[in-house]
């Protein structure tokens, strides 16, 4: 191999290695997924779980109001609710974050 395909290479091998791990772990999405479980969890005491699909996430930064709360961040996608340990077909989510990235909304719906 020549000495520039083996930087090219190695170049492509950090990029993968560090570009992948990053944006699987959004704290947005974090939160998200954490405050959606509790909610979750008060209304149907055997939810166990609640598994984001990342590959299917969009977030959008925003800069709007829903009445004079702002929202900085909407976070779209699927999650897995796993009830009993089992989970089913996907639902989709709907996040809304504010300031400091504080959750204002979860909200699930079947598909």
């Amino acid at each position: 191999m020549k000495p520039t395909s083996l930087y090219i290479a190695a170049a492509l091998s950090l990029l993968a290695s560090h570009a992948f791990p990053q944006a699987a772990r959004d704290p947005a999405v974090d939160a998200c997924r954490s405050t959606g479980l509790i909610a979750l969890q008060e209304r149907s005491p055997e939810i166990t779980d609640l598994v984001v699909d990342m590959e299917s996430i969009a977030v959008s930064k925003a800069d709007t109001k829903v009445g004079d709360v702002a929202v900085k961040t909407v976070i779209l996608g699927e999650a897995y609710i796993a009830r009993k340990a089992k989970t089913g077909k996907p639902d989709r989510f709907v996040c809304l974050l504010g300031d400091k990235g504080k959750v204002l909304l979860t909200f699930f719906t079947a598909q």
